[in-house]
């Protein structure tokens, strides 16, 4: 029997790892101490992993800074050839990683093949970034020869979401480790394996021991005292506004820097002149995607009333045609909530929102696998009608619902879409280049997509305005979260 084929029976993936990976090996919890990990399908623990706590954080630290000298003084060439082979061992280990991810997640099997293709064609574009990390020459005048140099920031922190654990600790590590820093990173306890899997990938591919640790635990026992740590120089955090207010308050003791990818309630604004199936098509994947657990998701559909109704009842006949199920199974569209906590908090938005008299157009309910009666899952919902100030408009939900703000026209929808305090993602579907254009000036987001949601790529780069973040991943300009320019002058 395969892999899946062996993992569909059991329910488990046979060799996950169950310790943190420190100084290039496999290390136990200081402690001792042990955590489940469960498989959101089926609502039952799959795997055991370390649960670790400060002394193990100081270990991981410890090694990154023994590390930190040898690394950040390869040749960048060199640091390039480790990238590009770790690309190539995560593309072998493809599948591995995948059913991983399910299991550990509970997104869908080709979502997380996705994840995993996307990951190695990260680590491949840093691979190619890591001897480009270019510094300038000053014109100062025949008498002086001026330059600056990019050099490593030091040993950085890495706090991954649960909600896609392979695709931010590649984007986050890879350009850390083409800038020639050394890393320590922290996995969600929700979702620790492909963090580690990758981390011992990452020693296969010749990184030197020390230059990448994982330490696997709570928020409170890892995270709090990672990112307090006075050697890490700085903190890549992908999470909520409120946890990521307090990392960068721990940053800030220790004058350190950060990049935080924060919390999203993001438009996609649909005017009356688009291309109406491939608008349908690109917000029912905006948000009911990964069940909805996506920062960028699209979550607020703002619409000109002129198309509203025809719009409405073509997406509520797309959404209902999404086949829910474990994500292992075959013929899945939509998977499962990650905890049964992250459920009760979903089905709490909604349930406020029926209480108010809110149009639920489709869904609106927690459910279960209908192959087996188990797992933690919601079904896709649309709420419709919704008052600017409603707090399923203002707050971020991070499940499957889809709220729907009508609107007069192109001014009123970019008022709606700038009505939140979030400023993360947008999307403007219209055959009008010049209504695009002037959404994508005035609508306050980091990135915003035009006639294709999730538009762009490793290349492009990506972050929030306001309580959405600080800084930016993805392309070029995420070397500079890891670096520090030295200039240097010379009298001749």
């Amino acid at each position: 029997m395969d892999m899946l084929g062996a993992t569909r029976s059991s329910g488990r993936l046979a060799g996950l790892p169950d310790s943190h990976f420190i100084d290039g090996g496999w290390a136990a919890a200081a402690a001792g101490a042990m955590m489940e990990t469960c498989d959101p399908g089926s609502a039952s623990p799959h795997a055991r992993f370390a649960a670790g706590d400060a002394e193990d954080v100081a270990r991981a630290v410890d090694s990154a800074a023994r590390a930190f000298p040898v690394w950040s003084r390869a040749l960048p060439r060199e640091r390039g050839k480790v990238l590009s082979r770790a690309a190539e061992l995560v593309r072998q280990d493809a599948e591995r990683l995948a059913i991983a991810e399910v299991l550990d997640s509970g997104k869908t099997l080709a979502e997380a093949r996705g994840d995993v293709a996307g990951a190695a064609r990260t680590f491949d574009y840093y691979a190619g970034a890591a001897d480009k990390n270019e510094g300038r020459s000053f014109p100062l005048g025949e008498n002086y020869t001026s330059f600056s140099v990019n050099e490593p920031v030091g040993v950085s922190a890495h706090i991954i979401p649960w909600n896609y654990p392979l695709s931010p600790a590649a984007r986050s590590i890879a350009p850390a480790l083409a800038a020639g820093c050394t890393v320590v990173a922290k996995p969600a306890e929700q979702t620790p394996m492909t963090a580690l899997i990758l981390a011992e990938l990452l020693h296969r591919a010749g990184l030197p021991a020390g230059a990448c640790n994982v330490v696997t635990g709570t928020g409170a026992a890892v995270g709090a005292p990672l990112a307090a740590d006075r050697r890490v120089r700085h903190i890549t955090f992908t999470g909520s506004t409120a946890t990521g207010i307090g990392v960068m308050a721990a940053a800030a003791r220790n004058v350190a820097s950060v990049t935080l990818e924060l919390g999203g309630k993001s438009p996609n604004i649909v005017l009356a002149d688009c291309d109406i199936g491939l608008a349908v098509e690109n917000v029912a994947g905006a948000i009911f995607e990964n069940a909805g657990q996506i920062c960028s998701a699209g979550s607020r559909l703002v619409i000109e009333r002129a198309l509203h109704t025809e719009f409405i009842e073509r997406l509520r006949k797309r959404v209902r045609a999404l086949r829910l199920g474990h994500g292992l199974a075959d013929g899945i569209d939509f998977g499962a909530i990650s905890s049964a906590e992250h459920l009760k908090k979903i089905a709490g938005y909604v349930e406020g929102a029926k209480a108010r008299g809110v149009e639920i157009v489709t869904g609106g309910n927690a459910t279960v696998d209908p192959a087996t009666g188990r797992g933690w899952f919601f079904e896709p919902t649309i709420l419709d009608g919704m008052a600017w100030d409603d707090p399923v408009v203002q707050e971020e939900i991070f499940g499957p619902v889809l709220v729907v703000q009508p609107v007069d026209d192109v001014d009123e929808a970019i008022a709606a879409a700038n009505c939140t305090d979030l400023a993360l993602v947008a999307g403007v579907f219209t055959r009008d280049i010049s209504k695009a254009l002037r959404a994508a000036r005035e609508v306050d987001a980091g990135q915003v997509y035009v006639n294709e949601y999730f538009a762009g790529g490793i290349e492009t780069p990506f972050g929030g305005n306001r309580r959405s973040g600080i800084g930016r991943e993805k392309g070029l300009i995420a070397l500079a979260s890891y670096s520090k320019t030295k200039s240097v002058t010379i009298r001749i």
